[in-house]
């Protein structure tokens, strides 16, 4: 399983398949990662080609740091499982699957996966977009040691649930939380759904702080426009790597002297703190070593 922390996914961009511009223009997109779709934004008639065409501009490269994902068609599509068997063979980091329900799902690509020889790191980012998904996240977690990545489609569940979509995103909440709560548990990593206002500019934002206050690592996107605010929202702030490296030295300095806790600032610091701290530390390095 991967560390959340072993790798910026503030901002995860999905790109049509079956457009080959927006794909180059990928490779030039502050983004940190990006899901190539051969699902909803590919009509029926151009999924076959997509493929195609995904692998090509994959095996061109270009794309740097930038982890790649492979959105697939569903197993109650007649594309889903040649999906599955043709992203094996692609130079990307992982298939992600919509509409994962069970355990048992993952297990079928798994097994996919590996009779057509996909590399032992080649991950599965599950999207949680309906109500039996979001019920059994802790069984889809913890499937598969190649279980990445969550990925919250809450169009999608808006949808089944019949809710609405509001700014406080209040109808989501407990499926927000419970897929947070999953993805902890089997430490691996978890993004938050798209805004579909492209004009409305303050409540993206608003939405990505309150995905970093639930516990998300990133923002899944649908326009290139919102990468800035998302990288913004989801890297660490200067105050917070500095607070960080302030409580890890003086935990280290109280460890010299044989003691657990150390007061900094008027804030008593444990090892809890201290775990976190590096974890701050880890992501801001990695975002500094991209540049961006």
């Amino acid at each position: 399983m991967t560390n959340p922390a072993a790798r910026p996914r503030r901002s995860v961009l999905y790109m049509p398949g079956s457009n080959t511009r927006a794909m180059q223009k990928g490779r030039e997109l502050p983004a940190d990662a990006l899901i190539l779709d051969l699902e909803d934004s590919v009509a029926p008639e151009a999924k076959i080609e997509a493929r195609d065409l995904i692998k090509a501009a994959l095996d061109e490269g270009g794309y740097g740091s930038r982890e790649i994902g492979v959105r697939t068609n569903g197993f109650d599509t007649e594309w889903g499982k040649d999906d599955v068997a043709a992203v094996a063979q692609m130079k990307c980091h992982a298939v992600v699957l919509p509409k994962v329900e069970t355990a048992e799902l993952v297990l079928d690509v798994v097994a996919i996966l590996e009779k057509a020889g996909a590399p032992d790191d080649m991950e599965i980012w599950c999207m949680m977009e309906t109500p039996l998904g979001i019920l059994n996240a802790r069984e889809i977690a913890f499937a598969h040691r190649r279980v990445g990545c969550l990925v919250m489609g809450t169009s999608d569940l808006q949808k089944d649930l019949r809710c609405r979509h509001t700014p406080d995103r209040l109808p989501f909440l407990y499926a927000l939380q419970h897929c947070i709560m999953a993805a902890r548990a089997a430490g691996i990593a978890i993004l938050d759904g798209v805004h579909l206002d492209l004009s409305d500019d303050e409540g993206f934002r608003k939405s990505c702080v309150q995905g970093l206050e639930l516990g998300m690592d990133g923002k899944t996107l649908i326009h290139p426009k919102t990468i800035d605010a998302a990288n913004e929202v989801f890297a660490p702030a200067a105050d917070e790597v500095a607070w960080a490296r302030k409580i890890i030295d003086a935990h280290a300095e109280a460890a010299k002297e044989g003691k657990g806790l150390v007061v900094v600032d008027g804030k008593l610091i444990e090892n809890l703190h201290v775990e976190d701290a590096k974890r701050v530390l880890a992501l801001a390095d990695a975002i500094n070593a991209r540049g961006s």
